[in-house]
């Protein structure tokens, strides 16, 4: 009997996607490198693309056979590259264009999500003007964009403040003239990942900051994952269960990770968006769940490209 493959992408062409245009490009940079490493270690002829506007040129010219998209934010996450993508009839990896437009869309995600009898945060869009002139729900509530991922943007108006946060005033504002404003929820943050359509565990982020911002998701010693998540087992199959409903009510594909709140005080779970192309170094949330149920970063990462293969030769990449 012949000894499996060491290195099963051996002959395989695969464009990796990373950087690109967003706010979040320095964190694409970390997970594009990082699956690009790996996709090297298992075999495959990799090519780093750094997309910008001429992505379907450089692409047309490199010709892979598939592209992972290692992208986060506007642009490589919301359904636009999704669609550079399908033009060229390229297999690429997570979410399809109309998946990937919605998730990254928080309200009307929120509203297919609670059609879904998902629970989620009420609240709703305003103008950042009148979103900094005064309180327009009572505090304490969060403002975000309303497009963005890994907490950019994002504040917490404490109880008892006086005033909003004049930050999304400002004239040099580049992420939105609208910005969704929610109840706080208060409690655990909790992350579950989602591959092919079956929840993994759940993760509880103990941030150092008492926020989950931006430097502490990505800042070193930023934040604590406890995996399992201190919860009950009732709970946690709460929390997995909404995760894949979630998953499935956006029509995403791949790999994706929902972050929640648990309020344990009044027993509240509450869904607050999905990443449809999450963090992908070996540290990362979905990577490390990946690897406490014995899937390793390369087979996670051969997983998932090849679940692309598959999908775009079976012409099923659009949803």
């Amino acid at each position: 009997m012949p000894e499996p493959d060491s290195r099963p992408l051996a002959g395989r062409h695969v464009a990796v996607l990373l950087g690109g245009l967003s706010s979040e490009r320095e964190v694409s940079l970390v997970s594009g490198t990082a699956c690009a490493d790996a996709l090297e270690r298992l075999g495959a002829r990799v090519s780093r693309v750094d997309a910008g506007r001429d992505l379907a040129e450089v692409l047309v010219r490199v010709s892979p056979d598939v592209c992972f998209n290692a992208l986060h934010g506007v642009w490589g996450e919301d359904g636009c590259v999704q669609g550079v993508l399908e033009t060229l009839g390229l297999p690429y990896t997570h979410s399809g264009v109309l998946a990937s437009a919605l998730a990254m869309d928080k309200t009307r995600a929120k509203a297919v999500l609670s059609a879904a009898g998902v629970t989620v945060p009420g609240g709703g869009l305003y103008d950042r003007h009148l979103a900094a002139a005064g309180h327009v729900m009572p505090p304490p509530y969060v403002i975000k964009p309303n497009a963005e991922g890994s907490s950019v943007g994002v504040f917490i108006v404490q109880a008892g403040a006086n005033t909003p946060p004049q930050a999304i005033a400002v004239a040099d504002w580049a992420l939105g003239e609208e910005v969704l404003v929610e109840p706080y929820i208060p409690g655990l943050e909790l992350a579950v990942g989602v591959m092919d359509g079956r929840a993994m565990m759940v993760t509880e982020i103990v941030p150092a900051s008492g926020f989950y911002d931006y430097e502490a998701k990505y800042g070193e010693g930023g934040s604590t994952h406890v995996l399992p998540a201190r919860i009950s087992p009732q709970v946690a199959d709460r929390a997995r269960r909404l995760a894949e409903i979630s998953h499935a009510a956006l029509g995403c594909s791949g790999v994706t990770r929902s972050d929640l709140r648990y309020d344990a005080v009044n027993d509240i779970l509450v869904l607050l968006e999905v990443n449809t192309q999450p963090g992908m170094t070996p540290t990362s949330l979905v990577p490390e769940q990946a690897a406490a149920i014995g899937v390793a970063f390369d087979q996670l990462v051969l997983w998932i490209t090849e679940d692309a293969h598959a999908r775009g030769h079976a012409g099923r990449i659009v949803g």
